[in-house]
């Protein structure tokens, strides 16, 4: 039986104040997110390696946030959990 894979969200930004600015407005609304670094793989030609993580029941809140503000973002990427549990466990 084949586990299914966990896919999150990330918001990628052009730059440090716009990932900071939607972070704080999603706290403001109590929408759960994390400050992230972008993966590698979607980070693509952006100079901002900063992202917001999002679980997806939260997505469309945080779209709802951001229509509301008006807050400025590159893309919406779903992916992979890239989340490691074992990363630096060497037993």
């Amino acid at each position: 039986m084949e586990k299914q894979k966990q896919i999150n969200y990330y918001i990628l930004f052009e730059n440090y104040t716009q990932g900071m600015e939607l972070q704080s407005y999603l706290r403001a609304e109590n929408i759960p997110s994390r400050i992230s670094p972008a993966p590698r793989c979607i980070q693509g030609e952006l100079g901002c390696g900063m992202s917001i993580l999002l679980k997806p029941e939260d997505l469309e809140r945080a779209k709802q946030c951001i229509e509301k503000n008006h807050a400025a973002y590159h893309a919406i990427v779903p992916l992979e959990n890239q989340i490691n549990p074992k990363r630096n466990r060497f037993c």
